[in-house]
């Protein structure tokens, strides 16, 4: 009988080298990876071709997640998952999302290198739409996969192009009318660990490679659309002007100015990072601008505050300059606090290779916050030495990637061990 050999244990550093020219942005610099894009398609691609090679078995969901499974002979029962997302925002950087996946299949191709054993199966997962940059729902795999939002809505959001989710799915070979909570691949689930760039700089005054996450702030995204009367920017007079994008510009500034107001206790923070100008000429009046406000803070209600007292500075500013405001609320997510018994059993796994691993909040939304309302849930964070993301300039050490790899080898072994 001939010996079946592992695969070779992947490079984590390497396999996202492999992955740079993917979706490479030449307008906006860094990378845009949009949900069933061309850029997605071939991050997907690479997904399904790097876990077979492993010798993992792969598959995509209703709401176009997919799944690699190591199920060996004698792993049975629940299945410990992991992974992240491989989109990302309009120029972003190299890590958000790609390092946990890519770091999920190296850490799986390490325990098959060494001979491991599961007790249970390892699922890796690749979280579709992790961002929401194309259809605007953040973590959209993952809160469809866990019946977190209205079907009927998602299929008919639309894109900056007009193209509808249902016309997307439809482009792409899936199915619009199966998306929606999956129970039978929920229960299935025991856990989820979610491995992360870190999301600024709280490791790197530590002198710590890894840490592990505590909470996720509350968050959500609104959505401002401010009518005025399009004009001619030289032959109109100033008096006569109903310019929405004086309203907008007070916007941004209010968003700014009602965070610093608030208590730091409650670590809020509000941003305008996106909007549509229409007609958008250089010597015209507006019409119309949409404008997207993103707003954090430690908990549900200071997120609520701080977005009301936003939203009556943009209505103020409205009214004086003869425009409307109106808005709607896109998303939002509770604060999440991840589960302390699995956590604490993560850091004892990690103590012979790490020692005392920090435990850090982060204020960026992930798909394990979604997923943490339904099973148990933590993260593991790689060092960002500048703590820049979102931005092409996202990055950490060849060194501390690995260090990754070897933190979640370590947690896989021992949430799959004889024990477990």
């Amino acid at each position: 009988m001939t010996e079946v050999q592992a695969p070779a244990a992947l490079d984590a550093v390497a396999a996202l080298a492999e992955l740079a020219p993917v979706g490479a942005d030449p307008v906006r610099g860094g990378w845009s990876r949009h949900l069933l894009d061309d850029a997605d398609r071939d991050m997907r691609a690479w997904f399904v071709r790097t876990a077979e090679s492993l010798g993992l078995s792969v598959e995509t969901d209703a709401n176009a997640n997919q799944w690699a499974t190591w199920a060996p002979e004698g792993a049975a029962g629940r299945a410990i998952a992991t992974g992240s997302h491989l989109d990302s925002v309009p120029g972003g950087g190299p890590l958000d999302g790609p390092l946990g996946v890519v770091s999920a299949l190296a850490a799986v191709s390490r325990l098959m290198a060494e001979g491991h054993v599961p007790s249970r199966p390892i699922r890796v997962a690749n979280f579709a739409e992790e961002e929401g940059a194309r259809f605007g729902v953040p973590c959209l795999g993952s809160q469809l996969l866990a019946g977190e939002l209205d079907t009927d809505r998602v299929r008919r959001l639309t894109d900056v192009a007009g193209t509808t989710y249902a016309e997307a799915m439809t482009a792409a070979g899936h199915d619009p009318q199966a998306i929606g909570r999956d129970e039978d691949r929920l229960s299935d689930l025991a856990l989820y660990v979610e491995l992360h760039v870190e999301q600024g700089r709280q490791l790197e005054p530590l002198g710590a490679p890894v840490g592990l996450a505590t909470s996720i702030l509350a968050h959500g995204r609104w959505r401002l659309t401010v009518a005025g009367r399009g004009d001619h920017a030289g032959a109109t007079e100033l008096d006569s002007r109903h310019d929405p994008m004086l309203v907008a510009a007070a916007v941004v500034q209010a968003a700014r100015a009602r965070a610093l107001e608030a208590s730091p206790e409650t670590r809020s923070r509000a941003t305008v990072g996106k909007m549509r100008i229409v007609p958008g000429g250089s010597n015209a009046i507006a019409s119309e601008v949409a404008l997207w406000l993103d707003a954090r803070a430690e908990h549900d209600p200071d997120v609520r505050a701080l977005v009301e007292a936003v939203l009556a500075d943009a209505r103020e500013a409205a009214t004086a300059e003869g425009c409307t405001v109106e808005v709607a609320e896109e998303s939002f997510s509770t604060r999440v606090g991840f589960d302390v018994p699995l956590t604490d059993r993560m850091a004892a796994a990690l103590e012979p290779g790490f020692g005392e691993v920090p435990r850090i909040p982060t204020g960026a939304g992930h798909d394990a916050g979604i997923l943490s309302a339904h099973l148990p849930a933590a993260m593991l964070f790689v060092r960002n030495p500048d703590g820049v993301s979102h931005s092409p300039h996202e990055g950490a050490s060849d060194e501390d990637i690995r260090a990754g790899v070897d933190a979640l080898t370590a947690v896989l072994r021992d949430l799959t061990g004889p024990s477990a």
